[in-house]
């Protein structure tokens, strides 16, 4: 047992060295920024040579090939592939829900094991990861309440208040989810991440069961989340006007063994708008190119 809490020891000594180093990186940032110096983004979550396989002999099936790539401070990047190419599975890595079968995961340079305190995730099924006994503020507060969170009575309200504030909540706190409809529940879902400021924000498929109104109010929110917040946003999708709309880059998948087929930048000006953004034909262009991109996988998957 003994090596095994050696190994741990070094990991959390990496961690803490690097969460150090991490702040010092960003108050140097901060300064060289007001000082008008241009500043490359730090890389604050990278994937290297990851793989998830399952089984063993003649029954393993390998769900991620090897991905590796690198995600800055601030981008909100788009993750798009294949329809069941394994992006939640990839998602569920990152986050640490899921231990890789090789590879590692890096958060602000470290390794980590297990899931990260730098990182949270928003699911696809907003009902099920919301507590119905307990009120919207409640559930709002609860990763804050964690066990190794020392944060006070004070400051945990504060960050509620925030929260709630910024996804357009802040009437409802006394509330339960029962009593609300699918949206307003997954922007408490999305607030509930807000509170606990991670490093990185993980959604998954997170506006893929609201009707297509509410979707655009609720990618609306997040992109002025976004700005006024300069959070990093990892977003898995299937949509891909959604993908090309919210994001600063898009990562495509291949089919399984999922591997990284390419990444393009989205180079649309910000802020952006709903109906002017969809209508510029670089927009038209880059939905064509993934889409291509996608179609050309399920190609392939075809003929396998």
């Amino acid at each position: 047992m003994r090596p095994r809490t050696e190994a741990g020891n070094t990991l959390g000594r990496e961690a803490t060295v690097a969460s150090m180093s991490s702040i010092r990186d960003e108050q140097v940032e901060s300064d060289l920024m007001e000082a008008g110096v241009p500043v490359e983004p730090r890389i604050v979550l990278e994937p290297r040579n990851l793989r998830v396989a399952y089984g063993k002999g003649q029954d393993a099936f390998t769900a991620i090939g090897d991905i590796s790539f690198q995600v800055r401070a601030g981008e909100f990047l788009s993750v798009v592939g294949p329809s069941g190419c394994g992006k939640t599975t990839l998602l569920k890595a990152l986050s640490g829900l899921l231990r890789p079968t090789s590879g590692a995961v890096l958060v602000n340079g470290a390794p980590v094991d297990g899931v990260s305190p730098g990182l949270a995730m928003v699911f696809q099924e907003y009902t099920r990861s919301l507590l119905p006994w307990l009120s919207v503020r409640a559930n709002v507060e609860f990763p804050l309440r964690g066990t190794g969170r020392r944060t006070g009575r004070a400051e945990v309200t504060r960050r509620a208040d925030e929260a709630l504030i910024a996804v357009g909540l802040h009437g409802a706190g006394d509330k339960y989810p029962w009593q609300l409809s699918g949206g307003m529940q997954q922007r408490v879902a999305i607030a509930r991440a807000l509170a606990y400021r991670p490093t990185v924000l993980l959604m998954d498929e997170p506006f893929a069961a609201l009707d297509a109104q509410t979707r655009s109010e609720l990618e609306d929110l997040l992109l002025k989340v976004h700005r006024e917040t300069g959070m990093t946003i990892v977003f898995v999708t299937h949509d891909i006007d959604e993908a090309v709309y919210l994001g600063d880059r898009i990562v495509v998948l291949t089919h399984r063994p999922t591997e990284v087929k390419v990444s393009l930048d989205v180079d649309l000006p910000r802020p952006r708008n709903q109906i002017e953004s969809k209508a510029l034909p670089r927009f038209v262009a880059l939905r064509t190119e993934v889409l291509s991109l996608i179609l050309a996988e399920r190609s392939t998957q075809s003929s396998d």
